[in-house]
């Protein structure tokens, strides 16, 4: 039975079958890809979402699902051995790819990932807050002299 990501009762099942979570993280990276030869295209980008098996980012590097890639943390100048595994539509030049790493690695993004077992609807999740308008600075008492004036007054006398 094939899984179709849009039947929100397959994406259920989709989502059980994640290895590790899923975060919207903006980390600056650099993307190395082999050309013909031994010609190295860099492309500085940035990730969109970052798990402990990839990532997803923004490239114009043209680049063929299955193709090998080198990720650079450009934090950490780490880098990692990854393969492309899906390529979304080219939009304004650039194409959502999708990344796997060769070797799993939660440390890589240099963030704590939930555990595995984490669910928000778990009973160590925190429920959520009320939504409270921000706190009001009192008001002032008016009095008929603008306060510039008062210290004008104040200075003379």
């Amino acid at each position: 039975m094939a899984i179709n990501p849009i039947d929100p009762q397959s994406g259920n099942r989709m989502s059980q079958l994640r290895r590790s979570q899923r975060v919207c993280l903006r980390l600056p990276i650099i993307v190395l890809r082999e050309g013909p030869g031994t010609n190295v295209a860099p492309e500085e980008t940035n990730t969109l979402i970052v798990s402990a098996h990839g990532a997803l980012i923004q490239l114009a590097l043209a680049v063929e699902v299955g193709q090998r890639l080198i990720i650079k943390n450009k934090k950490t100048l780490e880098e990692l051995v990854c393969r492309a595994v899906t390529l979304g539509s080219d939009e304004l030049g650039k194409r959502q790819v999708g990344v796997e790493f060769e070797v799993p690695n939660p440390r890589f993004w240099q963030i704590a990932f939930p555990p595995s077992d984490w669910s928000p609807r778990g009973p160590d999740a925190k429920a959520p807050t009320p939504h409270s308008p921000p706190a009001r600075l009192p008001l002032r008492k008016a009095s008929g002299v603008p306060p510039v004036a008062e210290k004008k007054l104040v200075d003379k006398t």
